[in-house]
């Protein structure tokens, strides 16, 4: 009976030391923008200030899984934002394993299709679980009660009629993609996903400079120019990619950034890259 009731003593300790330490690790008051190490693909987590759990894309296969379980409590199992920013499956796969470990609160997305399998599962999933797709363009926001803001730049609807005027995603021309702006504070993120020159230019105009710019298409020569790259003029940028047989990072893209003396890092070789961010906009990466 002794040994029963030591065994639960250090059962309920354990438990307490683990539930303390991930509650003051996860919930320190500032915001962080992880870019999970997925491989070849996008994976974006997010945890605002006051514990709001945003995910941007989910990587080709169930590699979020272990980036979400690093950077969430183990008892929190809710997704309040989700966001596809174009439906190919390195972004859109890993959604259909969250939905099965997650309660996903709000599923957002462009109204561009793709007639591919793992689409019709993933949306299938989705009305399963009764949540509502949030069709967006350019100017939808959310606004969240910690200062943390989340507004769609492109595309815009001209843009998606342009480039699929049927409602199916483009494979062979320029595409519209969910186009991102991360604010809070003085702190400014883009997230470009596959996104391409064109539709980055629909997205911005001129000078726009901010803090961390996604590399688009995983470092495309497609992605930018050198004129986007100085109207953007990040202090740093993060290029998700992982082994593949498209000469991803180009050296064009390279090129650029070490021309401009731009920093970034690279999920392939540097891991997860996490940036945190306190609440007058300066941050660090981890």
């Amino acid at each position: 009976m002794k040994k029963i009731l030591l065994t639960a003593l250090v059962l309920l300790f354990l438990l307490f030391t683990t539930f303390s330490y991930q509650y003051f690790k996860f919930n320190d008051g500032k915001l962080h923008l992880i870019f999970c190490n997925v491989g070849q693909g996008d994976g974006i987590f997010i945890r605002s200030p006051k514990g709001l759990d945003i995910i941007v894309d989910s990587g080709p296969d169930d590699s979020i899984l272990r980036c979400l379980s690093s950077h969430m409590p183990f008892w929190d199992r809710s997704i309040e934002l989700a966001f596809l920013t174009h439906p190919h499956a390195d972004h859109m796969t890993g959604f259909i394993e969250i939905l099965k470990r997650y309660r996903v609160l709000s599923f957002n997305t462009e109204n561009v299709s793709n007639n591919t399998k793992i689409y019709k599962v993933l949306f299938d999933n989705l009305s399963k679980n009764s949540i509502k797709v949030n069709f967006l363009t350019k100017g939808d926001s959310y606004s969240l009660s910690d200062g943390v803001k989340i507004k769609t730049l492109g595309p815009s609807r001209e843009f998606l009629e342009k480039t699929s005027p049927t409602g199916e995603i483009n494979e062979s021309e320029g595409f519209g993609n969910l186009i991102t702006l991360v604010s809070y504070g003085n702190f400014r993120a883009i997230l470009t996903g596959d996104s391409q020159v064109e539709g980055l230019k629909d997205a911005i105009f001129g000078s726009f400079p901010v803090e961390v710019l996604q590399i688009p298409h995983h470092g495309s020569k497609y992605g930018l120019n050198r004129e986007l790259l100085e109207d953007f003029s990040p202090k740093l940028a993060v290029i998700s990619v992982g082994k593949n047989k498209y000469g991803h990072p180009s050296p064009y893209t390279l090129g650029l950034l070490n021309d401009l003396k731009i920093k970034y890092l690279r999920t392939d070789r540097n891991g997860d890259v996490e940036i945190i961010i306190n609440k007058d906009g300066q941050f660090k990466v981890l």
